[in-house]
């Protein structure tokens, strides 16, 4: 599978380094942490999106949990990312809130796409409406859409121009019963938004209003 590289937004300048020690999310943390976890690996998405644990970085939270995902055609990535999930206990100002999910997501465009100067805007909101149309609720959120071109020279010249999209984000879900977001709901909204990038239809007649990517890169070998 294709792992999101490069570290993440909300301040999250230590989200590569991470450690050998509690990647599953088990352990010592408190049961808050452990249930959000539980409905993270109980989540059931849709078949085009693999996704597995991953090691969280140490240094951002007491508590973290990751995942790495990608959307996958045949043998080919269309998309990837990774999610990760921040707890403490105590709070956090910044948070407004003890938990705190944190993503990238990226994928090849098209160049005459990727020029589009609405381009940020639009992927910024598939984001917020993908936690809009699940009814989740959330706060402070916070992130960056970034596009990227590659232009070959020399004995590259060969390659055609490539460019990205990437949209690093955070936001605080809003807890519920027992102190416990809906972590499960809100990794559904994220893969949403991963499918979405990657130029998949909509999963359900529910989601018909969802408008994918037009004229994304082909897929990419894995």
């Amino acid at each position: 599978m294709a792992a999101a590289q490069g570290r993440l937004s909300d301040g999250a300048d230590g989200m590569d380094d991470t450690k050998e020690g509690d990647r599953d999310g088990s352990g010592a943390a408190p049961p808050p942490f452990r249930a959000a976890v539980d409905a993270l690996r109980s989540a059931r998405l849709r078949p085009q999106i693999e996704i597995e644990p991953t090691r969280a970085p140490q240094r951002l939270a007491p508590h973290a949990y990751a995942l790495e995902a990608a959307v996958v055609d045949g043998d080919q990535d269309l998309a990837d990312g990774r999610l990760v999930l921040l707890h403490d206990p105590a709070g956090h100002d910044a948070w407004q809130g003890t938990f705190r999910l944190v993503t990238l997501v990226r994928a090849e465009l098209e160049p005459e796409m990727a020029a589009d100067p609405l381009l940020p805007e639009v992927c910024w909101s598939w984001l917020t409406g993908a936690l809009q149309a699940r009814g989740l609720s959330y706060g402070e959120p916070s992130g960056t859409v970034t596009r990227a071109s590659s232009h070959y020279f020399g004995g590259l010249a060969e390659r055609p121009a490539a460019s990205q999209i990437e949209i690093r984000a955070s936001w605080t879900p809003r807890e519920g019963l027992g102190d416990v977001p809906d972590t499960a709901a809100h990794l559904a909204a994220w893969c949403d938004l991963l499918a979405q990038i990657a130029g998949l239809p909509p999963a359900g007649p529910g989601d018909a209003s969802v408008v994918t990517l037009p004229q994304r890169r082909g897929p990419q070998s894995r």
